[in-house]
This record gives structure tokens, sequence and C-alpha cells, in this order.
């Protein structure tokens, strides 16, 4: 049987490796080529990428992966964001991931497993479904986001998006926070650091499929509101179909995708 934990440790210690190789902007940022995700793949991303592969390519797994697509194998699914928030890995700022779920299908109802690893913190977040979730091996839920939403965490954030939307905002969260990781943001709010997480544009599989399990987990409500369909229907695969609202509870959340469909 595949120990998935320390598979994901050693992937995300193989791209701390990469980070120290590539220490400055100077040397993450340049541009290689397109990826399939449609963003540019710029050389943090190329070697962060091929090394979590390397670890899971041998296992004849069935792979979903931001720069490269789809690699089709068994029925096991790996959705792998190799560094979500790359903009601020590529800039040097603390807040950027590693974020890796396992599912046995293809629609994110069978993730049984997460794993997201914050390099800037430190702090290893981590899921199995219907077991539980836990930031650095600690049980997650003791601490609920507050009901009333006092911080709100916008994601994929153009200027353009942000100045469209805020103001819908007022009288429903407090106050804002733009991270600039959708994985991070919902493990936040997970850790009820958080009271709210919605981005303004489409989230794909591999930005959420790992956090959404930890949220999940805990009682986190969560809706992809432009999709009619239930949330554990969506693919996992590498299109946008929906933005994402997430709260403590369920009114909040339909508080949140009302004002983001105003």
């Amino acid at each position: 049987m595949t120990d998935w934990l320390e598979l994901c440790r050693a992937a995300a210690a193989d791209v701390r490796g990469a980070l120290l190789e590539l220490p400055t902007r100077i040397e993450r940022e340049p541009v290689l080529r397109r990826g399939e995700g449609g963003d540019d793949t710029t050389a943090i991303d190329a070697a962060a990428e091929h090394l979590v592969l390397e670890r899971f390519r041998p296992l004849g797994v069935s792979i979903v992966s931001e720069e490269v697509g789809f690699i089709d194998g068994d029925s096991t699914v790996v959705v792998i964001d190799p560094i979500d928030g790359s903009l601020n890995a590529k800039r040097g700022i603390p807040f950027f991931s590693v974020s890796i779920a396992v599912a046995d299908g293809r629609h994110m109802e069978n993730v049984h497993f997460a794993y997201v690893y914050d390099f800037g913190s430190g702090e290893e977040w981590t899921a199995r479904r219907g077991e539980g979730a836990w930031l650095n091996g600690e049980p997650l839920g003791a601490v609920r986001p507050k009901e009333q939403i006092e911080i709100l965490s916008f994601e994929a954030t153009l200027t353009s998006l942000v100045a469209e939307h805020a103001a819908a905002f007022s009288g429903i969260a407090h106050r804002l926070r733009v991270m600039g990781s959708l994985a991070l943001s919902l493990c936040h709010l997970a850790a009820g650091r958080v009271d709210g997480v919605c981005s303004l544009k489409a989230a794909r599989s591999v930005d959420i499929a790992a956090a959404q399990l930890l949220c999940r987990e805990v009682g986190i409500a969560l809706e992809l509101f432009d999709d009619p369909r239930p949330f554990g229907e969506a693919e996992l695969d590498l299109e946008g179909r929906s933005r994402i609202a997430a709260a403590g509870a369920p009114d909040g959340c339909r508080r949140i995708a009302a004002a983001l469909s105003r």
C-alpha cells in the first residue's frame, strides 16, 4: 500500500531544494512555455512540477497537473499543483504551497487524501476522507470560522476583478484579505483563521482538490455556485467551470455566492 503522506513529504522536500537552487525572481520567473492549464510556465513552475512528477509517475497512477495536463494511468487519480501561489513564489513572497490530492475516481467527492505544504511558514496540512484534517499533525476543527464574516479572503485577484466585486461585500464582510494562494486560503478557513473564501474567477481542481477535503472534513460549506451540480460531482481536470465560495456555515457560503453573482 502506498504511503501517500511520506510520498508527499518527499515531493515537498524536493521542491524546497529547487527553491534554494533558484533563489530570486531573476532565476524563478523566466517564462519557458504555456502550460496545459493556460498559464505561463516559468522556470520555478517547471522545476517544481518535474520533481513532483518524478515521485508519482513510477506508481502508474493517473495524474492531473498544472503544467502538463492529464497523464492517463490506473484508477487512482493524483491532482497536483506543484506551486499554488506561483506569483508569490516568483517574487519571493512567502505564501505559496504544493497541493496534492489523491482520489479513487475522477470527481471531487472521490478525493480521499489531501496534502498542502506551505513553503513560507513550513506548515503541513493533511486530511483523510472520513477521518479528519490536521495541521502539523494536530486535529483541526476545534476553532471554527466566525458566523459573521470578519475576514474574507479574495483569490484569483486581478485588480479589475477586485474593483468589480469588492463593493458588493459591504455589509457582508468586515475586512478583505488577498493572500495569493487559493489552496492556502482554504486551509486557513479550515483552521478558523479567516471566515470566508471566494475566487473571483473559475477555480480548477488543481487549485482546490486537496484543500477542499480539509474543509469538508471539518464541516466547512463550499459551493461551486456557477455550476448547478453538487460540489462533489466536479471533475478532477484542468477546466475552470465555476468560481468557489466557502464559509463556516451554509448561510455564509450562500451570502458570498450571492454577492459575487450581482
